[in-house]
């Protein structure tokens, strides 16, 4: 399974509650959670992303709150993939939960930029910036995890 995108570029520390403000909490619709997706700190994020592109971020994305409308609004806006240096631990596990791929590779963190063209791979971990022409090794999901990620979430992998 690979991914093919643009990069949307942040730092460390990207909490649940930037990814998706607490006031729009009080609804659990995937489409209008995505709607709001990143506003608080990239107010053209939901107008520019595409179906395919990639979020790269620093250390501890995903930090905050345990809910799982963060990963929702990232992967229901278009969003294929998250790379980080670091995730917090809930939302990495959240992320698998809903079928959101995420890879920890931090010297791809560190080295790619805003509007990259990625590449990435999820059964090898490998990412290429074709951009730069750069490849990086990210960690790779386990076997069941890949088909957590292929059944787009642990509920419907369960009813396989």
């Amino acid at each position: 399974m690979k991914a093919f995108g643009k990069v949307f570029k942040y730092g460390d520390n990207v909490d649940t509650d930037v990814i998706i403000p607490a006031r729009y909490l009080n609804s659990s619709d995937p489409a209008e959670l995505a709607s709001h997706c990143m506003e608080d700190i990239d107010k053209d994020f939901i107008k520019n992303v595409k179906k395919g592109d990639i979020i790269v971020a620093n250390k501890n994305f995903g930090c905050g709150s345990s809910r799982e409308h963060a990963p929702i609004a990232i992967k229901e806006s278009g969003i294929s993939c998250v790379i980080a240096e670091t995730f917090a631990r809930i939302f990495y596990r959240n992320s698998i939960n809903i079928g959101l791929p995420i890879i920890e590779c931090p010297e791809a963190a560190k080295s790619i930029e805003a509007n990259d063209e990625l590449e990435v791979d999820f059964d090898s971990g490998l990412i290429t910036n074709k951009t730069k022409g750069i490849q990086y090794q990210g960690q790779a999901f386990p076997e069941f995890m890949q088909k957590i990620i292929k059944a787009e979430g642990l509920i419907n992998y369960i009813n396989m």
